[in-house]
């Protein structure tokens, strides 16, 4: 049980001393993807990686960066996939816009199916013999 205690304690990182700063370390934390295990922030991963990425926040919150620094600082070394919400600039307009083209595509879609079942609906009058 001790071994284990001391397995944990060995691989969290370091509290920032100041419990704004440790907030900070916290959100940025789950800002920044894990590039090993791609669809879970460093906060959750327990990849290696991912601990050392956590440590690393820590000491850019330390040295004085901010927030932005820091994911500037990611972005530079593992590329724009590493933040879940990557910027919006010439290389990722398609990343945004994609939902709403698909969402507009599909609309589009529901229009143009209802349009034909209503135009292709005849409505029939009853013989004479129905009335």
């Amino acid at each position: 049980m001790s071994l284990l205690a001391l397995i944990l304690a060995t691989s969290a990182p370091a509290a920032v001393g100041d419990p704004r700063q440790e907030a900070r370390a916290q959100s940025l934390e789950l800002e920044i993807r894990c590039v090993q295990c791609e669809n879970e922030p460093i906060a959750q991963s327990t990849a290696e990686i991912a601990a050392d990425m956590r440590v690393l926040v820590r000491e850019r919150i330390a040295a004085g960066d901010s927030d932005e620094e820091i994911r500037a600082f990611f972005r530079r070394r593992y590329g724009d996939y590493v933040l879940f919400r990557p910027p919006f600039d010439a290389r990722t307009w398609a990343l945004w816009a994609a939902p709403w083209l698909l969402g507009g595509a599909g609309l589009a879609a529901i229009v143009a199916i209802r349009r034909r079942r209503s135009a292709a609906a005849v409505e029939y009058a009853p013989e004479e013999g129905e009335r």
